[in-house]
């Protein structure tokens, strides 16, 4: 999708949670963005989105939702009962960056 620098900046920090917070790779973190907002449309920065911190956003795709919610980053939330969600198939269109397979 089309990002302006602001918007673009949006979604690496949502990436960097993935990895910081879950131990993901950077390549499994952009892939779960790349496949979650594959065609979607956004204005530039602050987009609508923008209005949940990158958390929210991070922690509703690497858990499964479990009636109709996801954590919401809360660090106070236990998150031992959640179930994670299986990240994109290795070597997907979704995987463009550093550890897909064959990647430079």
């Amino acid at each position: 999708m089309a990002l302006d620098q602001g918007m673009l900046e949006f979604f690496r920090e949502i990436t960097e949670v993935l990895v910081t917070r879950f131990g993901v790779s950077p390549g499994e973190a952009v892939a779960r963005v790349n496949a979650a907002f594959e065609g979607a449309e956004t204005g530039p920065y602050p987009d609508l989105m923008c209005h949940e911190f990158p958390e929210f956003w991070a922690y509703g795709l690497y858990f499964e939702p479990k009636e109709g919610r996801t954590p919401d980053g809360d660090p106070e939330e236990d998150l031992s009962g959640w179930d994670v969600r299986p990240a994109p198939p290795k070597g997907s269109r979704f995987w463009t960056v550093g550890d897909r397979p064959g990647a430079a």
